[in-house]
């Protein structure tokens, strides 16, 4: 399950990134290598937020090591 772990962060540091340049610059990297909102980039937005609410386990899991 370790690389799920790791495939889920690189996601959302992608996502992360591109809402870093969406709020800097006005500029949606997502949107302009895929198109936008189209059937990929919308894809691409949904599995950056399923590996978010997947990485909220984390929480528990850091906690559950440090005991």
């Amino acid at each position: 399950m370790k690389w799920f772990d790791y495939t889920a962060l690189t996601l959302v540091i992608i996502g992360a990134v591109n809402w870093l340049l969406i709020g800097i610059f006005r500029f949606d990297l997502v949107a302009f290598l895929f198109g936008n909102m189209s059937w990929l980039s919308r894809i691409i937005y949904t599995l950056v937020g399923l590996c978010g609410l997947y990485l909220l386990s984390m929480y528990g899991r850091i906690r559950g090591i440090s005991e």
